[in-house]
């Protein structure tokens, strides 16, 4: 009987840790940063009037080549645009080889997520996955880590230049929330 590894693989996601180079309050892991991406996305498309299935699907697995290939040590914007380049070829044939510790009924069924094609699926996934990393910021800036002070205006600069409507709506409705703590949350009488 053969043994597909799939599964098994995704689940050593939490075993990765973002912001390698970063001094962090808290660490985070490839899963977290991964599940709050795809809620993000949810939200973005149903404001973009964009399938909200494909992005969410889009969004849980946009970085689970790293499992295999690792996260870049470096910010990509201190890559020349042929390192970048190569850097996705390497991206995408990790898919491919992760899509390939699954049944071949399940990998036709599962590449669309790993190889999305729509702009604007991927428009959306990529300013989740932005508003991710911008909430990371805040958050260890909150906890007295100023270390991510640059990073944070880095993706603010970022999420502006998008121009989408919706990033400007959790921008200004949504993002103000994570500055809050618990009490002030005001979830109301539970």
């Amino acid at each position: 009987m053969k043994r597909f590894s799939f599964f098994a693989m995704l689940s050593r996601m939490k075993y990765i840790r973002r912001w390698g180079l970063m001094r962090n309050a808290r660490e985070e892991n490839l899963s977290e940063h991964s599940l709050d991406t795809a809620y993000i996305a949810h939200a973005l498309a149903l404001l973009s009037d964009v399938d909200p299935s494909r992005a969410v699907f889009c969004a849980l697995y946009h970085d689970c080549s790293e499992i295999l290939t690792g996260d870049m040590p470096t910010p990509v914007k201190y890559y020349s645009p042929q390192i970048k380049e190569s850097y996705k070829e390497i991206e995408q044939a990790a898919a491919g080889r992760l899509l390939s510790t699954l049944p071949p009924d399940l990998q036709q069924a599962y590449r669309p997520h790993f190889f999305e094609q729509d702009p604007q699926v991927l428009s959306v996934v990529k300013a989740a996955d932005k508003l991710s990393a911008l909430i990371k910021c805040i958050e260890e800036i909150r906890m007295g880590n100023n270390d991510f002070q640059n990073a944070k205006q880095a993706q603010l600069e970022a999420l502006h230049q998008m121009n989408l409507p919706a990033v400007d709506f959790f921008l200004e409705n949504c993002l103000p929330a994570y500055e809050l703590t618990l009490d002030e949350l005001n979830l109301g009488n539970l």
